[in-house]
């Protein structure tokens, strides 16, 4: 098999994998049923799609690093089926309201926010859980296919939605994503626990929560990669609001061709994530990059004149999206040590996931009121800063480092031991 797929030689990630394709096609059904129905019920209002994201991240941004805890302390093959048991039973729920007519507005903001305090959980534990499948020297290709199976399912779920939204109508959408939990449900229980390679538990005392932050804060290469996600998933990664608002607000569309622009992001992050599964070492320098090319292919797609052009636009975005995002992921878990990786991933996860309800407001005022084009543009403009800002920094500190590595050889004294004894050597170099 090739290096690609390695990964999927390994049983009990054939059946993850197998499980979250199916399960994630769902989810992403839901998000798209959940956009259409707020705007539904609010009259096309940006400022309310906003804050239902805001809710469902919202759990994130307060719980995401005690769900870090806990993912570590506990079996985190039980804590997913627990997550996943969960989040069918809501999906189920609001189904069920819709098919009846009874939803409201404050109803799917409810669920919202009961998915994401699901959520809180769920990431981490999930995150962490594919190191215990593959072991370490498969990780970088696992985070590389899981990142693949995530955006196969962005290009299936949209579509499906927009098909079923159009023809039946949401209520399907949402019932369709709660049976989808029966896959990874079953995938999770045919696993065989001798065949998976557990972390260290964490033993319970005051101070874990703490701990796993003073150790990010000293590891600049987690700490780098860690910050320009927070700055990319809170301004640049709302598709959800942007895209449903320029594909309804600017170019009059409906449902079908959400769906159809969704996938098309999503083809480009499925090219990108099958390239970053054959990458053995992502590099922070990588990571850097990859948020700059983002932002500046994101102005790009906010400035596309015509619906045909966005789309067309969007194939790279996702490329450089997913490049971003699976360098990131990957380089944080393999600096991360295994007993620490719950914590590290809760960490990860809350700035990816819970800047959202801090951005997802914004970005949503933002185009309602000075048009669609400029929730895309503006979250562009402020992740390619910060890549280049960070870009910048590094440069700096490497130039600086070289110039402390040749105080000894240029002038025969360490900034540690004082003035050389004897004579100044001259370099080779000089005349």
């Amino acid at each position: 098999m090739s290096r690609t797929f390695s990964s999927l030689r390994i049983r009990n990630y054939r059946l993850f994998a197998s499980g979250q394709l199916i399960s994630l096609t769902g989810t992403w059904m839901q998000r798209v049923g959940q956009d259409w129905l707020v705007l539904r019920l609010s009259n096309n209002s940006g400022t309310a799609i906003g804050i239902t994201t805001a809710l469902q991240f919202l759990p994130i941004l307060l719980l995401g690093l005690q769900g870090g805890v806990i993912a570590d302390r506990f079996s985190k093959r039980k804590l997913i089926l627990a997550t996943q048991v969960t989040m069918g039973v809501l999906a189920l729920g609001l189904g069920l309201l819709d098919v009846f007519g009874a939803a409201s507005l404050y109803d799917v903001y409810l669920f919202a926010f009961l998915l994401g305090v699901v959520t809180a959980v769920d990431n981490p534990t999930r995150q962490a859980f594919v190191s215990e499948l593959v072991g370490g020297d498969e990780l970088p290709n696992a985070v590389g296919l899981n990142s693949a199976t995530f955006n196969a399912a962005r290009i299936f779920g949209p579509a499906a939605a927009g098909l079923l939204i159009d023809g039946v109508g949401t209520a399907w959408v949402f019932l369709g994503n709660a049976a989808s939990f029966i896959a990874v449900i079953t995938c999770l229980l045919m696993m065989r626990s001798s065949e998976l390679f557990p972390a260290p538990r964490l033993a319970r005392h005051r101070g874990n929560l703490r701990e796993g932050l003073s150790y990010v804060r000293q590891r600049r290469e987690l700490l780098v990669p860690i910050v320009l996600v927070g700055v990319v998933g809170t301004f640049g990664l709302n598709f959800q609001i942007t895209l449903a608002l320029v594909d309804k607000v600017v170019f009059h569309r409906g449902a079908a061709s959400f769906g159809l622009l969704s996938a098309l992001l999503a083809v480009g992050a499925l090219a990108g994530a099958l390239l970053g599964a054959r990458r053995t070492h992502p590099t922070t320098r990588l990571v850097i990059l990859g948020a700059i090319a983002f932002g500046v292919l994101e102005v790009v797609a906010g400035l596309m004149p015509t619906f045909a052009v966005l789309a067309v636009a969007l194939i790279p975005l996702g490329f450089a999206n997913i490049t971003f995002s699976t360098a990131a992921n990957s380089s944080v878990q393999l600096a991360s040590a295994p007993e620490m990786r719950g914590r590290v991933m809760g960490i990860y996860m809350l700035v990816f996931a819970g800047g959202t309800p801090l951005g997802a407001p914004l970005v949503g005022w933002i185009s309602q009121e000075f048009g669609a084009r400029w929730g895309l543009i503006g979250g562009g403009v402020i992740s390619a800063g910060a890549g280049a800002v960070v870009l910048a920094l590094s440069l700096r500190r490497a130039a600086a480092r070289g110039r402390e590595l040749k105080v000894p050889e240029l002038h025969g004294r360490s900034r540690l031991s004082g003035p050389a004894t004897g004579p100044v050597p001259v370099p080779a170099s000089a005349g």
